[in-house]
């Protein structure tokens, strides 16, 4: 995607946070969010996904926080009328520079894109999240085998980037047991370093490591 502050894309507001290089399996329903799915998919393009701050995911357009992250669909599937099952990754971080409301409620936003994080040196805090993340993995993999479950989704897509600190973090921010707030904050926080030592104290607060 062009790095251009005239960037215009579909916002998609939800009870969650969605880091770049994450899985996000969604299940549409509305008129107006199936509608919107269905043109980024004709057109190629991706939307926008923002935790909302104030209101709800259903009725009346809610309120988003100003940084959210980009979703390319990768995968959909309508298995009835009215239902779309779609799989998403994270891509890019950006900033909302400004809204507007279309018509069939939903939420445009122009937007500017938030730089990818430069690989950084992770020291020990990088080692010990990364050999326990690594611990979790296997385990998910080998329960989805046992399990043979054929709807089973993977929380992580490959390849698994274990000596990449913002790959580590963003991941332990996906399956921590956090509030939304703080993932966000966590989403927003510019130094990859700080957010990998946040993650390890939560790691070590709760007796993980």
């Amino acid at each position: 995607m062009a790095d251009a502050t005239d960037l215009w894309i579909a916002l998609f507001p939800l009870n969650t946070v969605l880091f770049p290089d994450g899985v996000l399996p969604l299940r549409v329903f509305e008129t107006r969010y199936i509608d919107m799915v269905r043109a980024c998919m004709k057109a190629n393009t991706p939307f926008g996904v923002v935790a909302i701050q104030s209101g709800a995911e259903i009725g009346e357009v809610a309120t988003p926080y100003s940084v959210g992250t980009i979703a390319h669909i990768t995968e959909w599937d309508m298995p009835e009328l009215g239902v779309l099952l779609i799989e998403t990754r994270g891509g890019e971080r950006f900033r909302i520079l400004e809204t507007r409301l279309l018509p069939s409620q939903r939420l445009e936003a122009r937007v500017e894109l938030i730089p990818v994080e430069p690989k950084v040196e992770g020291g020990t805090t990088l080692k010990v999240c990364a050999e326990v993340l690594n611990v979790v993995i296997r385990d998910i993999e080998r329960r989805a085998k046992e399990d043979q479950e054929p709807q089973f989704i993977a929380p992580f897509s490959e390849p698994y980037a274990l000596d990449n600190p913002a790959w580590v973090a963003n991941r332990w921010c996906e399956i921590l047991p956090i509030p939304l707030q703080e993932k966000q904050r966590l989403l927003e926080m510019q130094d990859v370093s700080l957010r990998l030592q946040s993650i390890e104290d939560f790691l070590h607060e709760h007796k993980v490591i």
